[in-house]
Parts: structure tokens; sequence; C-alpha cells
């Protein structure tokens, strides 16, 4: 389980590694660009969603529980890409696999609930 710690009080917010490292890679990018742009995230346990605002001027820091870097999916990051370039900003969407089929495996863990309770 990997974490994305935002904002001056390193708020922590749990998202599984391979998902954090897709998201890292297209922050990165549009950071590196100048872009602010927002994040939304779905809560794991369904009761809502959080959206942070992400600029080059507000602390963030990945970290990440496997020491190994996954493999990147060019499908996914084109996916997740398209999406930071919306209105809405990055939505963090299920990995697609081969057929078009999503992973089941869960993205956010206990996520951005965290940013309305403060941090954990």
């Amino acid at each position: 389980m990997g974490t994305l710690y935002y904002g001056s009080q390193g708020t922590a917010i749990d998202i599984n590694d391979r998902a954090l490292a897709h998201l890292k890679a297209v922050i990165v990018a549009k950071l590196r660009r100048g872009e602010a742009f927002t994040l939304s995230l779905q809560h794991e346990d369904g009761s809502g969603r959080s959206t942070v605002w992400l600029s080059a001027a507000i602390p963030l820091r990945f970290s990440f529980e496997e020491s190994e870097r996954p493999e990147l999916n060019p499908q996914w990051l084109e996916e997740l890409a398209e999406s930071a370039n919306l209105l809405g900003g990055i939505t963090l969407v299920p990995e697609k696999l081969a057929g078009g089929l999503s992973s089941s495996r869960p993205a956010a863990e206990h996520g951005p609930a965290s940013l309305a309770r403060g941090a954990e």
C-alpha cells in the first residue's frame, strides 16, 4: 500500500502502489509544465469522494511499500492523462486489463476520506 502525502500537514492518502505509480507519472508531468489541477478519488468505503487541488506550491510526497517499480500500463497512463486535462481534473479510474475488463484491485484504500477528517 502506497501513500500520497499532501499539503504542509502531510495529510496521508493511501493508494495501492500500482495506482500510485501511474498517478505519480501523470502528476509529475503536469507539475513540471507548471499546471495546477485537481485529483478526485472515490472513498473505498463508498461514503463519497474527495478532491484535492495539486500545484507545485503545495508539498507532495509519494511513498511506496514495494521497492520494485511496477511496469506502467500505457493505456491507463493515457486515460489518466486525458482526465487530467478535463475541467474536473484527474479522476482515479480502475486499470483496464486486456480485453477491456477492469482490475478488481482497489485503488484508494482509506483514501481521501482522511482529508475530511484530517490526517490519520
